[in-house]
Order: structure tokens, then C-alpha cells, then sequence
């Protein structure tokens, strides 16, 4: 059966109403401009929503405008520039579509046409108002015979011309609503890209956040493979905002929960949720992951990725992105802040003041300048915290279990004993991986000089909590900065409770190395970039727990991305399926790691649709996915 799409053009076809974007242009020179503009968008919204004819809303319009022949040229131009984005991607299917595309609006021959017929629509499949001019080419009014200038005007012209097959309307009006009521479409979209209105809504037989979702859900011609509002992103633990606009922009379905969910929470809304993004204090278990049949990638929005299950998250085809650096010098400037305020004895003082003690004595408050640092962990904080440190005319001392070039002057120490004996103050920053529980531990402590500073940034676990009590109590810590902690409260409501509370000394941060908002923000815009990027292309860089790829802009083909157990004669079983179906390999690339391979091989675009089906059903695969 033939079928048929009536498509409107205003905030549909286009990103904006035809009308308000004309009176910007025809009354610039006002000084009331704004007022009137304002005046005119009010009449467009009560027309859009129902609530004024349309007749009426037009000829209101028109009067305020003022407007003349020379300005549609202008408006012209600028609407070409504001075709909705789904619209302008999918070309391919106004091309393939072109005599069944019918664009039915309350606007104006004058300029629709020129716009949409740069996307195959002819002429002729344009219904929409024409403009009256005077003999200067002032626009003075419209053709009042038109029914598209009536209220009902679409209905009345849909049943004049008697379409025989199936219809369906993509609109964001009522007036768009109004021919489903009226039993002459089949179904009717409520497009929402540009803008959402309620009344429209909750009309509607289904929503179309953009093209892409009428055309997936039709299985007609698109240009990319899945519509981006099908992307359900899940945003925990209080995220920087700027991530969830981010997401937002590419088209994605953004839930937000401010706080951090426990296992069985997560376990169960984890069921349609395409990509997570994490802090440190939610958990990604095997028995979440279970659950999560739709989970594309996590995201988590730290330097460390201890609370991921990342095995679990690769043998499920779970690509893991972190932010590497992103809050390196926020971690760096407390733990040297802190140092420093330790050696000057600074939170026992200000205590002291505010409950009226005045205590003004150099005892027991040195400078940092001469006085040996020991680094515990050399990696991103580690090393820039020697630069640091070195600056301010510290000796730094390093250790760590993976070979690192030293940094400036600093010196590495074959063993923590070494780095024990010269260190005055103490830093650790190193992961919360299972073999690092209690890495400092009371046989640490007690080889540490008496008087050490002790400082603890990085993740809560690698510290025996009950030890570092013990030799604060017994002076031999003098004073300790600690940020992170074995058990921490899922959000700012939830006590805290620690042994720590109340030492002398002592300054506790509810884990806000990273918390600063340059660095939150940078973490905000890295991460979903990372995983944009993986969606969008398939590129894997900096993935921490997938095979890393980066991968070339796809032009004129298709992509298909294969992750599967890391066993012998993938490859071959892939390219055997594309040389049965005759498929041309455009480019090809694999990686493994141990536990996963991922293949992506781009191929022409045309190729029998059996073929996704063979490639799924290769033994060994985890995840199959097309791009294109």
C-alpha cells in the first residue's frame, strides 16, 4: 500500500517559526523591534497551541510585520541555515522519497519552497498560504481562499485531496494533530527536536524527538543506524551539569539521579539504560551487569576505576571510559595545601581560636621548604605533585611498583622502607585495585621517622583506617590529611563516621581532591566526549578496559564493529561471511587484549542484509554493532 508523509515546515521541517525569524528581519531598524517581536511569538504559540484561529494569528501577524519582498530574500537564506538537523542528515530519504513527501503548513509558498526543494520536494507537494503584495511589494495580507489560512484549514485541504494509502503527519501543532483527529492519517508524531509542546504531546500517537525516530521505527532510509533518543543515559552522584547538556545536545535520553545507587538499586535500573556515568561512590558489579542487555559504556567521571568491574564490563561487550587527567592539578593543589598547613600545626590552631584560646608559639610549625617529600604512587597526581613540591624547594622521594622516569630532580626509591626513612611528610596516590587493600598498613606506619606528616588522596581502601588511629594517638604521626575512606556516606544527607574524627591535627575532606569546578567541569566535557566518540565512530582510545583503537572518520560505508572472546580464527569467520556475500572490505581493523578481540571492518554500503545476521551468530561473539 502506498504511503504517504505530510511533514509541516515551521519548528519542523525548519528549527524555527518562518514568521518570528521574518519580523526580526523586516523591523531591525525599529527601536521597538523587541516588543513587537515578542508580540508576534505570543500570537504563534497561541496558534500552535489551539488557542487562537488561524486565521486570526495570521492576520495579526502579518500586520505587525510590516514586511516587503525584499526581506523573504533574506529570510530565505537564513532558513536554509536552520533546517533541523535530523532533516538536513537525511537527505537519503527525500531522495528516495521525494513524490510521497507532501509539506502541509500554515506558512508561505514564498519561502518554503525555495528550502525544501533543496531536499528533493517538489514544487507541486508544497501546501502552504501565499502572500499578497501591494504595487510597492509590501506584503499586505494573503489569499484568503486558501483553506490553509482557515481554522481546520489542514483537515479541509487533507480531504480535498483524497490521499489513498496510508498517512502519517510529522508535526510539532496542534493544527498537525487535528488531521489524526479528523480520521485522515494513520498515526500522528509529535516531532520535539526543536520544540516540545505539551498540549501537542499528549495527543499525539507517538513522539519523534527527531527524524531519525519516525524513519527507524518505519524501517525506512536513514543516515545513521539508531536514532539518538533511544540512548538512554543514566547520570549518577551529582555529575557536573554541563555532562548532562552535553548528552542532551547529541540527541541522547538523559535521566538524572543526584545520588549514588547500591547493588540491587542499580541491578534494576540499570535494565534499559544504554550508557552510565558514575563517580566513586556507586558500584558496577557482575550481578548489575547481568541486567544491563542495553549497556553500550560506562563512564566514570574519576582517575580511578576500582568501583568497575571492568573483567565483568569486557567479557559483556562494555567499553569503560575514565578521566584520566582531567582532575589532576585540583588533587595536587590540596595535598600541597595540606602539607602545609600540617607543618604550621594550622587546624589545632584554628580550633583553638574558635573556642577563644589565643596559642601564639612557633613550636611545632616548620615550613615545607628543605623538608623530604615521599610520593607514594608516580603516576598522573604523583609526578605532578613533585613538580610541585620541588617548586616550593622540597626533596622529593618516589616509589612505585611500575618503572617511572623521575620528574626534575626527584629521586626513586627501590623500596618503601627506603622512601620510610628520608620522608618528613608522606603522600599516597596510588589505586583502590583489590591487591592494594591495606597497603599501608601498621608495619608501614612503624617504619615511618617519628613526627612523619601522613597524607592519603587517593582511594580509602589502601590505608588500615584502625593503624593510622593508633600512631596519631601515639605521636608518631604528627599530623594527617585524609580525603578518602574505607566506607563514605552515598550522599550529602548520610552521616559521616570515622575513628579519624577528632584527633589532633587531623584534617578530614568529604573526597574532594577532584572537587573543584575547573576540574569538575573539565571531567564533565572529557568523559562523555570519550563516549560520544565510541558511539558515534567505534574508537576506543583511552577505553581502560577494551582493545584501544582509534579509528578513522567513516565516509561512504558502513561500519561493523564485532567484539568477541579473545580466541584464535575471528578474524577469518568474518571475512569468510563478507567474501560469501561478495562484500568489499573498504578498511579493517583489529586489537585484542586478554580478554576480549574487536574487530571493525568498513564495507561499501551496499550488501545483503543476511550478512549481519551470519556475523552475529560467529561462536564467541559478546557484541555486534552497525554504524552508519
Amino acid at each position: 500500500m502506498k504511503k504517504y508523509f505530510i511533514i509541516d515546515f515551521d519548528s519542523t521541517f525548519t528549527k524555527v517559526e518562518a514568521l518570528d525569524l521574518l519580523a526580526e528581519i523586516s523591523l531591525a531598524e525599529r527601536d521597538d523591534k523587541w516588543e513587537i517581536i515578542e508580540e508576534i511569538k505570543n500570537i504563534t504559540d497561541r496558534g500552535m497551541a489551539g488557542q487562537v484561529s488561524m486565521r486570526e494569528s495570521l492576520v495579526e501577524r502579518l500586520t505587525l510585520l510590516q514586511a516587503h519582498k525584499k526581506h523573504l530574500q533574506i529570510l530565505v537564506s537564513r532558513l536554509k541555515e536552520l533546517v533541523s538537523d535530523s532533516v538536513k542528515r537525511n537527505r537519503i530519504f527525500f531522495e528516495n522519497y521525494a513524490n510521497d513527501v507532501l509539506i502541509v503548513s500554515s506558512g508561505f509558498k514564498e519561502f518554503i519552497i525555495p528550502v525544501v526543494t533543496e531536499y528533493d520536494i517538489k514544487p507541486e507537494n508544497v501546501y502552504a498560504n501565499e502572500f499578497v503584495f501591494d504595487a510597492n511589494d509590501k506584503i499586505i495580507g494573503f489569499d484568503s481562499s486558501n483553506p490553509l489560512s482557515e481554522n481546520g484549514g489542514k483537515v479541509k485541504l487533507l480531504k480535498n485531496l483524497n490521499l489513498q494509502g496510508e498517512v502519517y503527519v510529522i508535526g510539532d501543532g496542534y493544527t498537525d494533530y487535528e488531521i489524526r483527529q479528523a480520521g485522515l492519517a494513520n498515526s500522528f508524531y509529535a516531532f520535539t527536536e526543536n520544540v516540545e509542546r505539551d498540549v501537542v504531546v499528549e495527543k499525539a500517537d507517538h513522539i519523534a524527538p527527531s527524524l531519525d525516530e519516525f524513519l527507524y521505527v518505519h524501517k525506512l532510509p536513514m543516515a545513521i543506524s539508531y536514532p539518538k533518543s533511544r540512548i538512554n543515559v543514566l547520570i549518577l552522584e551529582n555529575i557536573e551539569a554541563s555532562a548532562q547538556q552535553i548528552f542532551k545536545e547529541e540527541g541522547y535520553n538523559v535521566e538524572i539521579i543526584n545520588s549514588a545507587l547500591d547493588e540491587n538499586e542499580l541491578a534494576e535500573k540499570i535494565k534499559n539504560v544504554s550508557v552510565l556515568c558514575i563517580r566513586s561512590k556507586t558500584t558496577v558489579t557482575r550481578k548489575i551487569l547481568e541486567n544491563a542487555n542495553k549497556l553500550i559504556c560506562v563512564g566514570t567521571f574519576t582517575i580511578g576505576t576500582n568501583q568497575i568491574d571492568l573483567q565483568a564490563c569486557a567479557e559483556k561487550g562494555v567499553a569503560v571510559f575514565n578521566a584520566p587527567y582531567s582532575n589532576t592539578r585540583s588533587v595536587v593543589e590540596l595535598a600541597i595545601g595540606e602539607m602545609i598547613m600540617l607543618m604550621r600545626n594550622i587546624p589545632d590552631k584554628n580550633a583553638g581560636m574558635h573556642a577563644g584560646k589565643w596559642e601564639k608559639s612557633a613550636a611545632n610549625s616548620n615550613e615545607v621548604r628543605g623538608k623530604n617529600l615521599g610520593i607514594i604512587g608516580y603516576g598522573n597526581i604523583g609526578s605532578q605533585l613533585s613538580v610541585l613540591a620541588e617548586a616550593l624547594g622540597m626533596k622529593v622521594y618516589y616509589y612505585d611498583t611500575a618503572e617511572k622516569l623521575a620528574i626534575g630532580n626527584a629521586t626513586k626509591c627501590r623500596s618503601l622502607r627506603e622512601l620510610y626513612e628520608v620522608s618528613d611528610i608522606i603522600s599516597v596516590h596510588i589505586d583502590g585495585r583489590k591487591s592494594n587493600k591495606h597497603f599501608i598498613d601498621e608495619d608501614d606506619f612503624e617504619q615511618m621517622k617519628d613526627g612523619v606528616i601522613f597524607m592519603n588522596l587517593a582511594r580509602g581502601e589502601v590505608v588500615e583506617i584502625n593503624a593510622l588511629v593508633k600512631y596519631i594517638k601515639n605521636g608518631k604521626i604528627r599530623g594527617a590529611a585524609i580525603d578518602v575512606f574505607p566506607s563514605e556516606p552515598k550522599n550529602n544527607k548520610e552521616p559521616f563516621v570515622s575513628e579519624l574524627q577528632g584527633l589532633k591535627n587531623v584534617i578530614l575532606t568529604p573526597h574532594i581532591g577532584g572537587s573543584t569546578q575547573e576540574a569538575q567541569y573539565n571531567i564533565a566535557n572529557f568523559v562523555p566526549a570519550k563516549i560520544i566518540e565510541y558511539i558515534n565512530t567505534g574508537s576506543s582510545l583511552l577505553s581502560v578496559n577494551f582493545p584501544n583503537i582509534q579509528l578513522p572518520q567513516l565516509e561512504n560505508a558502513h561500519r561493523l564493529m564485532h567484539v568477541h572472546e579473545n580466541v584464535s580464527g575471528i578474524l577469518a569467520q568474518i571475512n569468510s561471511i563478507l567474501a560469501k556475500h561478495n562484500i568489499n572490505i573498504v578498511g579493517q581493523y583489529l586489537k585484542t587484549n586478554e580478554t576480549i578481540g574487536y574487530v571493525i571492518t568498513d564495507i561499501n554500503k551496499e550488501y545483503n542484509k543476511e550478512v549481519i545476521k551470519d556475523l552475529k551468530n560467529i561462536a564467541h561473539t559478546i557484541k555486534f554493532r552497525v554504524l552508519y
